[in-house]
């Protein structure tokens, strides 16, 4: 009887480790996760208070008890897109199609679980990004939106956008409008209003490059009328017949020159210079 209750003993203990493992084996799943590069997870407590909000997991590997529940969210960059039909600010339908870059908020990763769950994409950011759209589009004609307001459209999107999810702990990166389609015949009157409007402009360029010209012209003239006059005035006749002078002195100093007459009256130059040979 004593052997039997010895053996018993040395079982128990045998006995508790066996269970121990496969209570570990049979569980391991559910007390050991490793979140993923660029995702990071909020812990649901069961017997502990619910979700907790203040902390963020980051990526790697967690211990946590087999009855609580990680909830794991990708942190990085994403983007939807919409293609949806908008009213302009005189009621003709276009359609748009816009992109939002977004994520969520790393540190309030537990309030935005607490508050609107894994499927905020779809409760939040699509509704967001389409009301945003729709309003800004709706203060602008076709032909501020299809030729010079794109960029500012752009950016009232984003400020509308930011403004709504702000306070749903997702943060929006950019907003950009990939594609804007306007009804065919209002796109063709938009096209031919613009190519008239560039055909003036150039012919307004030309004709003030014509104006121009024609200005530089006239400058250049009197310009070189006024430095005539000048020249004009400057030459008395004593400096004329001293750069006769010298320029029949020259003309006799030339190996080339054989007879040089200059001249036609009693105060005229001399009448013969040069070699006679």
């Amino acid at each position: 009887m004593a052997q039997e209750e010895l053996n018993f003993k040395r079982i128990i203990p045998i006995a508790i480790v066996i269970v121990a493992i496969f209570v570990l084996i049979a569980f391991w799943s559910r007390m050991t996760i490793t979140i993923d590069a660029g995702n990071s997870g909020v812990l649901f407590k069961t017997f502990g208070g619910g979700l907790d909000t203040e902390t963020t997991y980051g990526e790697g590997f967690h211990f946590l008890a087999p009855w609580n529940k990680m909830f794991v969210y990708e942190v990085r960059q994403q983007e939807v897109s919409e293609d949806m039909n908008v009213l302009s600010s005189n009621g003709l339908e276009i359609s748009v199609d816009v992109s939002i870059w977004y994520q969520p908020e790393w540190k309030k990763l537990g309030l935005l679980h607490s508050q609107i769950g894994q499927n905020y994409l779809q409760r939040i950011v699509v509704p967001s990004l389409r009301a945003s759209t729709r309003s800004v589009i709706g203060r602008y004609t076709p032909e501020e939106i299809y030729s010079t307001k794109r960029d500012v459209i752009q950016d009232e999107i984003f400020q509308e956008t930011t403004s709504i999810l702000s306070e749903k702990y997702v943060q929006v990166n950019k907003i950009l409008i990939r594609s804007i389609v306007l009804p065919p015949t209002i796109k063709t009157a938009i096209e031919r209003k613009l190519k008239q409007e560039q055909e003036s402009l150039e012919y307004e360029f030309k004709i003030e490059k014509a104006q121009k010209e024609a200005e530089r012209q006239r400058i250049d003239a009197e310009g070189k009328a006024t430095a005539n006059r000048i020249l004009s005035e400057s030459l008395t006749e004593k400096i004329l017949k001293e750069k006769g002078i010298v320029a029949t002195i020259e003309l006799a100093n030339s190996p080339n020159t054989k007879v040089v007459i200059i001249g036609n009256s009693k105060d005229g130059l001399p009448l013969i210079l040069g070699d006679l040979k």
